[in-house]
């Protein structure tokens, strides 16, 4: 039986194995020719120099390196400081194990004997021909804001390219942060590959890419017009306000009637206020804009409301060589000249007023186109008619039946409490005509005996 098998088997072999048909192979010592066994090694190395860029798979990714496999003897590291552009980055969400990557070789062997290598160099080097192409054809770039430094953001471009705070929007913006990480498109106004740095401004991009639209608000917006914007920033001489597709801007002399030391005393950032359009100028895109013409003007109320000769109460705000300035109403100074001061000649205004002081004073005249009001001291003195929002304010004490200032020096005082500085000066004015007549009835008697 075990005959028959073994035959079976030679059979089975016969019927695989052709040995007329097969060659078989012949072995020698040596089948790399005249290439030495070193030499056909190092063929299979690739070749290169410091600063060239290669290519190769990531095979380790560690927190503080990388180690990336070129076909060189050994791993080429990557330091995590040499990943990317971003500062203090987590490798793992940089790369991952097999990911092909190039990187740009620093140093072929360290002194531990390391290849050292940096992939945001490769990525800087191949970023600057493409970014210099894109400058020249006056084209864009777009990428995410990385981070907020002294000034403006950094947008990662391929490289670390720098927007300045002011180039941000069309209007300056004061808070960066909302930024981050937010993908923006800018135009590339200043390149210098030998400093390193590139300036961007997204502005400039905004402003080309709107013109269409900032041509057509334009055509729409006529001066007269009363339109709701918001305060978007302010700067000494006024504040810029979004009118919902440009900003205009409201000089400091357009943000009050009254006397203004610094815009930000009259609104804030972020503050929506109605404005008046002063002038458009369309070729340079420029809107002018007023905040006091959509309040009422107090020159034209108290034109309105007074007469000259009249007799009004107010505070010395500043003096003069010539006189002093005495404000009668909420943004209304009227100028009292030195020869109104006093019947007797007056040296210097300080001589009868100073700063802060509350009189009373006669309307001489008010001359609305100009927005001047002279008035008197000496004059005040000899009464008048009472300007009517004081008329009530002393009861029958102190005027006739036409409103005129009689100087009642028989009143007492007892039956009234001055609740304002106007009802206390009246007051001290009574009880001082009420002293100087008495004084004259004593001098009087004297001389009478």
């Amino acid at each position: 039986m075990s005959d028959s098998v073994n035959n079976s088997d030679e059979q089975v072999a016969n019927e695989q194995f052709d040995t007329e048909s097969s060659t078989p192979r012949v072995i020698v010592q040596d089948d790399l020719g005249d290439v030495s066994f070193e030499d056909a090694i190092a063929s299979t190395i690739v070749r290169f120099d410091d600063g060239d860029i290669v290519k190769g798979k990531v095979v380790r990714v560690d927190k503080d390196e990388v180690l990336l496999d070129i076909g060189f003897k050994s791993e080429g590291v990557i330091p995590a400081r040499e990943l990317s552009i971003r500062h203090d980055v987590n490798p793992f969400e940089v790369v991952n194990v097999g990911d092909e990557i190039e990187a740009l070789v620093i140093q072929k062997e360290d002194k531990e004997g390391r290849l050292i290598l940096s992939k945001k160099r490769a990525q800087y080097e191949r970023a600057w021909g493409s970014i210099e192409e894109i400058k020249e054809k006056n084209g864009a770039v777009r990428g995410p804001v990385i981070e907020v430094v002294k000034g403006g953001l950094i947008v990662d471009i391929g490289l670390r390219g720098f927007l300045p705070a002011s180039l941000v929007e069309l209007r300056r913006v004061r808070d960066l942060t909302p930024y981050i990480g937010k993908i923006m498109d800018a135009k590339i106004i200043e390149l210098d590959k030998n400093r390193n740095n590139v300036v961007l401004s997204r502005r400039s991009w905004l402003e080309e890419t709107q013109k269409e639209q900032r041509e057509e608000f334009l055509a729409n917006l006529q001066p007269g017009d009363i339109r709701k914007g918001v305060v978007s920033s302010i700067v000494a001489f006024g504040v810029f306000v979004d009118l919902g597709g440009m900003d205009g801007l409201v000089h400091v002399s357009e943000l009050s009637w009254k006397h203004v030391d610094h815009p930000s005393s009259v609104v804030q950032v972020g503050d929506e206020i109605d404005v008046q359009v002063l002038e458009v100028d369309r070729s340079k895109e420029r809107i002018s804009l007023s905040l006091k013409a959509t309040q009422r003007d107090p020159w034209q109320e108290f034109a309105s409301a007074h007469n000259p000769g009249e007799l009004v109460y107010g505070r010395v705000t500043k003096l003069v060589p010539f006189g002093a300035f005495i404000q009668v109403a909420e943004g209304i100074e009227g100028l009292v000249h030195i020869s109104e001061m006093s019947f007797q000649h007056v040296d210097s205004p300080d001589h009868v007023v100073e700063v802060g002081e509350e009189l009373w004073i006669k309307i001489i005249d008010i001359d609305l186109a100009r927005r001047r009001i002279s008035i008197s001291i000496k004059q005040a003195a000899d009464g008048g008619e009472v300007a009517a929002e004081y008329q009530d304010v002393y009861g029958d004490h102190a005027y006739d039946e036409q409103g005129n200032f009689i100087g009642n020096y028989d009143y007492t005082g007892a039956d009234f409490e001055p609740e304002t500085e106007a009802q206390a000066a009246w007051l001290k004015d009574l009880e001082a005509a009420k002293d100087a007549s008495k004084s004259e009835i004593a001098t009087e008697d004297e001389g009478a005996s």
